[in-house]
């Protein structure tokens, strides 16, 4: 599986919602889930929890007020915020904020740049890096896709604050 490996990437990356061919839902919230290759889940957990989570299909819950990262599909077993090696994004409310975590962009680097300039070139830059070949987003975001769309809903969020904050 390639990550956003087409040119119309950026937009295909805004607009993807999750969806799974089972409707599958988080067992803790109901939120729609995404499935999330295994590959994601393992790289993502604390080394303790590996064993854990060796077989199965996962899910990824996206609701940011739910603890739940991981639900095994047919299964008992579930990842909270707290069995992972990295801060996820749509569930943190203080900063870092990861976004990007194939280069490292987070909520206060769009933050930062639209309050000095009135914009942002962080979602054109990662595209570029990306039409290049050279993320890896299935293996290091934990919800197994693209961040761009959430990089550029974000920015849109952010302009919208500070402009009425202005």
């Amino acid at each position: 599986m390639k990550c956003c490996v087409t040119d119309a990437a950026a937009e295909s990356c805004e607009t993807t919602e999750a969806v799974t061919a089972e409707d599958e839902r988080c067992r803790k919230c109901g939120s729609q889930s995404r499935p999330v290759p295994l590959k994601t889940v393992l790289l993502m957990l604390k080394p303790h929890l590996l064993d854990e989570a060796l077989s199965g299909t996962y899910g990824f819950c996206p609701a940011s007020d739910c603890p739940v990262v991981y639900f095994e599909g047919h299964g008992t077993r579930v990842f909270t915020s707290d069995d992972l090696r990295v801060i996820v994004g749509v569930k943190a409310n203080s900063d870092p904020i990861p976004l990007c975590y194939c280069f490292g962009f987070d909520e206060s680097h769009l933050r930062e740049e639209i309050a000095q300039t009135g914009s942002t070139t962080i979602p054109d830059r990662i595209s570029t890096l990306i039409r290049e070949g050279l993320c890896a987003c299935e293996a290091r975001n934990p919800s197994g896709v693209c961040c761009l769309g959430e990089v550029n809903r974000t920015a849109k969020r952010l302009k919208q604050e500070l402009s009425l904050s202005d």
